[in-house]
């Protein structure tokens, strides 16, 4: 039986890709019935089942190849839902039956676990005409705050959690709102954001040209392109967001440019995606395939390279066929042109086995080498199954040959193709592996260099207690164990330390032999200059990134606090913050007593489709020299009202008694969606009478000192003035509240319980 590398990889199989019964009762008792399940899955659409589930189990065992958490977590259940990781859904009609039309098909989608990414350039800007109705247009934006409203209610309807991507070309003109939406804390946390970067606008920014923003074929500003990049870099330099696609280059370099254009991407940017596309992806462990690790003869095992990647291609070309999709276009979409997504993880452990520094010349020679290798071998395994199978239905050999992308590719592969055809349209990406990654023992994520050497993960049990454990980078743990107490390497560097052009000389090169895209974070420091960041996404531009996306310690989003060095210095090393003795939220087992007098504040709210004001009265109590909520009355003239209020008030008022963090209440109504409308209240679109009972009691938290603002955690906790104030904090985890979330592959991810957004 396979002994698990470390207790947070099984904690992660345990609660994520363990097959189960509704009470919990385990159907996969081990992890090898989990492999086992998996490769059975997937041979039942081959002639010889037996045969190739035998070779399925063995890609699979030793965690060797990784298939993406829905393949690893749905395949062989019986379950209704996809095993594609995320959806680009259709072209949104500039019509009102049309938005909402595609407002059904993303919450249906969602509702199977599939991330969506949507181009919200189709939608006429705000202020322009809507003729027939003598009314003006609200513009795309107010249409993702609905979109956004839907996401969080399909998550609080119990779905698998859902990750969306908007984009919005850069000739918008509503391209400048779109940029500054996610200076607002609490707007639009469902979605990533990126902007739609075409080839004529960078060379209109460095020439610092004029730059047309146009809908319809007119134009409603001009603005010089120079200052709206700037824009546009100093919100993503001040909270993280928008990233930025290249999209001409992607269109130019897609194998199917002949039959597709594209114009989004997935959640996390690596899929660039057309109406109805589909992303499915599987990583090949790099760190697994290293021959005498840290030794003199230290190297990739080529071999076993090329054989892994053609079984892992087979595999990932069944599901297509063996999985379900929410919608009947995204099966034939799938179908007809076959798509997949092999990519890696551990790679920077690899480079490390083999002594090599991430972010050197030479590392990114020999990143570049074993993709090539991998690409090569994927399109080689993809012709012989076109031999066997035939090639995807779209296949027209001269286009294909003709794209961009195919360029590059080796004289022999092109006339294999040219002679065979091809089984899968697009072959390679890379995706975020942040969840599979812990679970293969902790491996470097992706591409991303080794984030921490070690941390210190908090552990919920199930009496609710919490116990401490050390998690230690794979190639870290290897050195350890063949090296003992020695001194790390001055090969070793991890992300704090990483110099931003370091990275994207190792996405550069990697990008050149990758069909689709990367999903990478570029971490910077917090005190990076203006012009060094702008340089980031100027150098990603010119080295052929197809995309590019940051995250520099910010107000908004926060600080990373999950680090703990103190046992591996290494160089050059500096830690991140670490949070203080007893600065937890301490529960209390028993609810507060109430004094005879509180202090509170009444707040009428008028909702749109009742004819009597609700009042709602939140009053506090004071702890330690702290104010926090202690119980809410909610009262109507309304009697349709009274039943609900009533329930409400109670059960507010006791979660209130019980003291710790109860921020989530706010979250909780704030995310309930009416499906027969919200209101347009203050300028922001209210998805419910709940989701604004919340609105309220957040504006209450804030004022009494309780919430550090709108959309953001715990202040302090009133309770027992423990948490330590001047810690950076970033934003909680919403599946475990922890505080320990972090930056990787343009993923939020926690580092203690492994949610990740992107899945």
């Amino acid at each position: 039986m396979t002994r698990f590398a470390a207790p947070i990889a099984q904690s992660i199989w345990d609660m994520k890709y363990r097959l189960k019964e509704a009470d919990g009762t385990a159907l996969d008792e081990t992890v090898e019935d989990t492999w086992r399940r998996i490769a059975r899955a997937l041979a039942q659409v081959e002639a010889e089942p037996a045969k190739w589930e035998e070779r399925f189990y063995s890609a699979l065992e030793d965690f060797k190849y990784l298939p993406a958490g829905r393949i690893t977590a749905g395949a062989g259940t019986a379950r209704s839902v996809t095993l594609f990781n995320c959806f680009v859904m259709s072209t949104i009609p500039d019509s009102m039956g049309g938005i909402f039309e595609m407002l059904k098909e993303a919450a249906l989608t969602m509702q199977q676990g599939g991330g969506i990414g949507y181009d919200f350039s189709t939608i006429r800007p705000k202020g322009a005409e809507v003729h027939g109705v003598a009314a003006d247009a609200s513009g795309p934006l107010s249409f993702m705050d609905v979109w956004d409203a839907m996401c969080r209610t399909i998550m609080s309807a119990g779905s698998r959690r859902g990750a969306m991507m908007a984009t919005m070309r850069c000739d918008h003109p509503d391209i400048e709102d779109f940029i500054a939406a996610k200076s607002d804390s609490a707007r639009l946390r469902m979605f990533n954001l990126s902007v739609l970067v075409t080839d004529d606008f960078m060379e209109a920014v460095k020439a610092d040209g004029p730059w047309e923003l146009e809908f319809g074929g007119k134009v409603y500003k001009t603005v010089q392109a120079r200052d709206l990049w700037n824009t546009i870099m100093q919100a993503t330099y001040d909270y993280a967001e928008p990233g930025v696609i290249f999209i001409d280059r992607i269109n130019a370099a897609n194998n199917l440019n002949y039959c597709e254009t594209i114009a989004a991407t997935n959640p996390c940017g690596e899929q660039p995606l057309p109406p109805y596309g589909a992303c499915l992806l599987g990583s090949i462990n790099m760190a697994r395939l290293v021959r005498d690790p840290f030794g003199k003869g230290a190297e990739l095992d080529e071999a076993m390279l090329d054989d892994l990647v053609a079984t892992a291609v087979r595999m990932m070309d069944n599901v297509v066929d063996a999985s379900n999709f929410p919608l009947e276009a995204q099966r034939q979409e799938a179908r007809n042109k076959r798509r997949i997504g092999l990519g890696v993880t551990g790679l920077a452990d690899a480079l490390l086995m083999v002594g090599l520094r991430y972010g050197s010349d030479e590392a990114a020679t020999q990143t570049e080498a074993w993709l090539k290798q991998i690409a090569r071998a994927a399109y080689l395994a993809s012709v012989e199954l076109a031999k066997e199978k035939g090639p995807f239905p779209l296949f027209e050999a001269e286009a294909f040959l003709a794209s961009g992308n195919m360029k590059g590719m080796d004289d022999d592969v092109r006339a294999a193709i040219a002679q065979h055809g091809i089984r899968n349209a697009l072959l390679t990406s890379i995706a975020p592996t942040g969840t599979i990654s812990l679970y293969a023992g902790n491996v470097s994520s992706g591409i991303e260099p080794v984030f921490a050497y070690s941390y210190t993960r908090k552990v919920l049990q199930k009496d609710g207690s919490r116990t401490e454990e050390e998690v230690v980078d794979y190639a870290v743990q290897m050195w350890r164990e063949k090296f003992g107490d020695a001194d790390l390497p001055e090969h070793f560097v991890n992300a704090q330390t990483l110099a931003p052009l370091d990275h994207v000389k190792m996405q550069a090169a990697a990008q050149a032999w990758v069909d689709s895209s990367i999903s990478k974070t570029i971490n910077c420091p917090a005190d990076i200059s203006f012009e060094a960041f702008k340089d980031v996404y100027m150098q990603a531009y010119e080295t052929g990134c197809k995309g590019c996306t940051t995250y520099r310690p910010n107000d908004v989003t926060g600080s990373v606090l999950s680090v703990s060095e103190a046992t591996d210095e290494t160089p050059g090393e500096t830690g991140a913050p670490v949070p203080q003795e007893g600065g937890e939220v301490v529960y209390m087992s028993e609810p507060l007593d109430r004094p005879t007098e509180l202090e509170g504040a009444t707040y009428k709210l008028k909702w749109p489709d009742s004819n009597h004001a609700i009042y709602i009265t939140v009053n506090d109590i004071v702890l330690n020299g702290h104010r926090r909520p202690f119980e809410v009355f909610i009262n109507s003239k309304n009697m349709e009202h009274y039943a609900w209020t009533v329930a409400l008030t109670r059960m507010i008022s006791a979660v209130f008694r019980r003291g710790g963090d109860v921020s989530f209440v706010v979250e909780e109504l704030k995310a309930v969606f009416d499906p027969r409308g919200g209101a347009w209240m203050q300028g922001k679109y209210i998805p419910s009478i709940l989701a604004a009972i919340g609105g309220i009691l957040e504006q209450h938290m804030i004022s009494i000192g309780f919430l550090e603002g709108e959309g953001l955690g715990l202040k302090t906790d009133p309770t027992q003035s423990v948490v330590n104030l001047d810690a950076p904090r970033g934003p909680s985890c919403p599946a475990c509240g922890s505080y320990d979330m972090r930056m990787i592959e343009g993923c939020m991810t926690c580092a203690s319980c492994g949610h990740s957004k992107c899945g």
